[in-house]
Formats: structure tokens, C-alpha cells, sequence
């Protein structure tokens, strides 16, 4: 059921995505207004809905509750950064300020993921961004939208148009494995949900990977890959590790740990003990260094103490990359996960947080990067982790006093 205010202002609604929600919003029970330099071509392209042009946008929208904002000049454009800074920066503020008269609740403006590039389009798009998070006398929702797909293609996804119809889909889905893109209908439904609701929201608006069988496969391969590498390649290191390990400290070389995985799923990780037998079982973060052995200092660092679990990948338990397990004791960090939808997908042997430096010590933060892993991951994203973890950003968690 829309909100207790159902007329929701579009502004550029005759582009690609307006085209593709437009239709889906008024599903969803919205009164639409649409706001454009040519209303007539709105009134023949959207029958039915009321259209006016940005003069009189404030006559017309009066009493509406919610404003988004479609109208920029988009990166397929030939146009200088006057023109992009025009239409993407200056004009919205005209916007802002309009809907600030009208009284508006809630601003949505569908932003991008690539707005940290420095191509004028970017440029122009993230000093946007930063406006609307400026703008604090409105509920304002920014959506990242990855590459918009629907009734038809656009941008780089017009190249689809050259294969023939049947194979359309299948190129889609590993077009997706490589990129994020994102339905029209799940854009919709984010323009829909931050209507209903209200409070400052960013969001990152994919398709994601569920049911992606092209970066299933992709992800089996890599995990596969790694795993024979270790088998083949690095069984005597292994095997060196593991006589160091019980040559130097009383205990087992092997140290395995119940964790939680997919499903909220309890599994026993298996890696190269590197701390002293009798060390109580709690996050790495609430231990102290002299926890850690001489020779598991030098495991963890070089990361091999992780090569065991190469076990829990050809088990299941585990893929490469992703969200690493914790404890089953860490409840804080599981019910964020869970709210997040992270305990989705499995857990990975290292991830996207970890080479960002977020560790366990702080669950929110770590369930919030997990998150952004899951919407945005690739297999271009996934070999980018191994990279960056194999070239010692992955420090994985730390103690206490690391």
C-alpha cells in the first residue's frame, strides 16, 4: 500500500529509467505527476498521468509528499563539464529548492555506483550526492543504482541488441557476473520504499547474485582453482607449518573452531593453530597478543595459518571469498548479519571488509560492509579481494592491542 500521501513527483520521467518505473509506480498505487520540458510528450508516453512543465511544477505538485529526481544528463552524453555540472549539479538545486517550497517530505534521487570516477559525468554525479546529503530539511534517499535493465536495454547494455533474442538473458546473467546491474522493478520498488518511510537513507540498489548461475559457476571455478593450487603447489608448506607449529608450543598443529555460516549454520572451521593451547574461545579482537605463539605470529601475517580451510571450501562450508565466520557466542554481530541479509551467501576465507580493515571488534560496521559486498560483487570483484588480501591488505582480525 503506498503512503499515507500517495502523489509522488517525477521529474525527467521521459529518460530511460523514467520510462521503465514510471508504469511500475503507478502499480504500486501512487498518483504520479510528472514534471518535464515537453509535457505533451509525457501526456502520449504515460496516458492517464497528470504532466507539467518546470514552471509549473509548484502549481501543479502542490500537496505532493514525495519528489524524485530523474532529470541529468547521463555519461553517454558528448558534452563538457559546464554541461554536466549544469544539468547535474545546478539544476538540482533549482529542484531542491522548488521542492523545499512545496513543502516536500521525502527527495529521492537515483544516484550512481561509479561516482568516485573523475569523468565529468562522475564528477558531476558525486557533488550531486554531496548536496542532497546537505540538504537536512527533508527526509532525502539516495539510491546507487547499478545499470539499469527492463523492457529494453541501455548504455553498455544495448550491446545485448546484437546477439539474437534467445540469447539475450544468458549474455545478461554474465554480463551481471562481471557488473552490477540492477532490474527496473527493483528500482521501482526502492523509489517506493523510500516513499512510504521516512529518515535519510542511502542504499545500493543491484540485482545481485542470487541466481546468477554464470557467477555461480564463475565462483565454483575460483574456489576450485585455489584449492588445487593449495593441493598441489602448497601441501609442503603445509605440512612445514604444521611441524612448526607443534615443534614450538605444547597442542595440536590443526586448531578447529565451531563458526557460523550460510543459514545462520554452524560448521568447524579448520586453520594452523596460532595461538597457545587453553586460549579462551572469543573474537581475535577481545584477545591479547600474548595469545599468539612466535610462530603464529608469522603465520598470521603471511596468512598461511587460512590454507586449511580449503577443507571447508570443498565441503561447502565456505568460498573464497566472502564474509568471514565468526563465533557462534558473537550474537550482536549475528543478528546484524541476519538483518542485513548477509547470512545469505556463505562465509569466505577472506572478504571484502577484511581489506578494508574492518574487523569484528565493531559488529555493526563489519555487517554494513558485508552488505555492500553482497549487493555489489562480481567475479571481477571477487579475484580484486584475492588480490589485495594475497598483496597484504587482508589483515584479517586483530588483537586487542594490534
Amino acid at each position: 500500500m503506498p503512503t499515507a500521501n500517495p502523489k509522488i513527483i517525477v521529474t525527467g520521467a521521459s529518460g530511460f529509467v523514467g520510462r521503465e518505473i514510471v508504469p511500475l509506480l503507478m502499480a504500486h498505487g501512487f498518483e504520479l505527476i510528472l514534471i518535464g520540458r515537453n509535457p505533451n510528450r509525457l501526456r502520449n508516453l504515460f496516458p492517464g498521468c497528470n504532466a507539467a512543465s518546470y514552471d509549473d511544477m509548484e502549481s501543479v505538485g502542490a500537496g505532493a509528499g514525495t519528489l524524485v529526481h530523474l532529470a541529468v544528463l547521463n555519461n553517454d552524453s558528448d558534452a563538457g563539464a559546464d554541461a554536466f555540472e549544469a544539468v547535474n549539479l545546478t539544476f538540482l538545486a533549482t529542484v531542491i529548492s522548488a521542492a523545499r517550497r512545496m513543502g516536500i517530505v521525502n527527495f529521492v534521487y537515483p544516484a550512481t555506483l561509479h561516482a568516485a570516477a573523475t569523468s565529468p559525468y562522475a564528477l558531476s554525479k558525486s557533488r550531486a550526492e554531496q548536496l542532497c546529503r546537505e540538504t537536512d530539511d527533508m527526509n532525502v534517499t539516495i539510491l546507487r543504482l547499478a545499470a539499469v535493465h527492463g523492457t529494453r536495454y541501455q548504455g553498455n547494455l544495448a550491446h545485448l541488441y546484437k546477439l539474437p533474442a534467445f540469447l539475450r538473458p544468458l549474455a545478461l546473467q554474465v554480463l551481471a557476473a562481471l557488473r552490477p546491474t540492477v532490474h527496473a522493478a527493483r528500482v521501482a520498488d526502492a523509489v517506493a520504499d523510500a516513499a512510504r518511510r521516512n529518515g535519510n537513507n542511502t542504499r545500493i540498489v543491484t540485482d545481485g547474485q542470487a541466481g546468477n548461475r554464470a557467477y555461480r559457476l564463475g565462483r565454483d571455478l575460483i574456489d576450485l582453482s585455489f584449492c588445487l593450487i593449495v593441493l598441489i603447489l602448497l601441501w609442503w608448506l603445509i605440512l612445514l607449518a604444521w611441524v612448526a607449529v607443534r615443534l614450538t608450543s605444547p597442542g595440536p598443529g590443526f586448531f578447529v573452531q565451531e563458526r557460523v555460516g550460510r543459514g545462520g549454520r554452524v560448521f568447524r572451521l579448520v586453520k594452523l593453530r596460532t595461538m597457545k593451547s587453553g586460549t579462551r574461545q572469543a573474537g581475535t579482537h577481545e584477545l591479547t597478543g600474548a595469545s599468539v605463539t612466535p610462530v603464529g605470529r608469522i603465520l598470521r601475517k603471511t596468512k598461511l595459518d587460512e590454507l586449511p580451510q580449503i577443507w571447508n571450501i570443498l565441503n561447502g562450508d565456505m568460498s573464497l571469498v566472502g564474509p568471514r565466520p565468526c563465533l557462534p557466542s558473537q550474537s550482536e554481530l549475528i543478528a546484524e548479519r541476519r538483518r542485513h541479509g548477509v547470512l545469505d551467501i556463505a562465509a569466505g576465507v577472506t572478504g571484502w571488509a577484511q581489506i578494508h580493515g574492518i574487523d569484528m571488534s565493531d559488529p555493526a560496521a563489519l555487517a554494513r560492509a558485508d552488505r555492500e559486498y553482497l549487493d555489489l560483487r562480481t567475479l571481477l570483484m571477487d579475484l580484486r579481494i584475492v588480490l589485495a588480501t594475497a598483496t597484504g591488505r587482508g589483515r584479517g582480525d586483530r588483537t586487542r592491542d594490534a
